[in-house]
C-alpha cells in the first residue's frame, strides 16, 4: 500500500521525501516498481473480470454471495470473501431492494379521520354529596405519567394535584 501511494505521488513530490515520510527505503520502493506481479494478483486479474461480467449480466443486482456462486459454476474454485474484496475493489454494490409500498389510489375516505376526542365539553349538573365537581384520583401516580389530576371545588378555586 505505501509502495502503490508513493507510485502514485511520485510526479507531485519527489520520491525520497515521501520513502522518508512513509518510513521506507528508496531501494525498497525501486525493487518493488521493477518486480513482476505475482500469482495471485494476475489470479486476481483474471477473476476481477468474471466477476464484473457475472455482476453486470445480473442488471446489478447481485451481491457477493450470487456472484460468487456464479463464479464458481463458471470457473471452479474460489472463496467468498474473495469474491467480496474483489467487488469491493472495484466499486461494485448491488442495488437495493425495494421494498413496495402501498398504491396511493388518491381517494381518502371518510371514516379515515379519527374523531376529535380533545375537543370535549366537561361540565357538571350539581356539585357531588363532598362538594366536588370532580372527584381528585385516588392512589399513587402511575409510572410514566408526569401529569397530575386537577379538581374545582364548588367554590370555582382550582386545585392542583389533590
Amino acid at each position: 500500500m505505501k509502495f502503490d501511494f508513493i507510485a502514485k505521488h511520485r510526479g507531485t513530490w519527489p520520491v525520497r521525501w515521501l520513502c522518508a515520510a512513509l518510513g521506507v527505503s528508496r531501494s525498497g520502493f525501486h525493487g518493488w516498481l521493477t518486480r513482476p506481479r505475482s500469482a495471485r494478483a494476475q489470479a486476481d486479474d483474471v477473476l476481477m473480470a468474471k466477476v464484473r461480467a457475472s455482476f453486470l449480466a445480473s442488471s446489478r443486482t447481485y451481491g457477493a454471495r450470487r456472484v460468487w456462486h456464479g463464479v464458481l459454476a463458471d470457473c471452479g474454485i474460489c472463496g467468498l470473501h474473495r469474491i467480496g474484496r474483489l467487488m469491493r475493489a472495484q466499486a461494485l454494490r448491488a442495488r437495493p431492494r425495494r421494498h413496495g409500498l402501498p398504491a396511493d389510489t388518491g381517494v381518502r375516505a371518510a371514516e379515515a379521520v379519527a374523531a376529535n376526542v380533545l375537543d370535549r365539553q366537561f361540565k357538571a349538573d350539581a356539585p357531588t354529596k363532598n362538594g366536588w365537581l370532580t372527584s381528585p384520583r385516588s392512589g399513587p401516580l402511575k409510572a410514566g405519567f408526569t401529569s397530575l389530576p386537577c379538581s374545582t371545588c364548588s367554590h370555582g378555586v382550582l386545585l392542583a394535584g389533590r
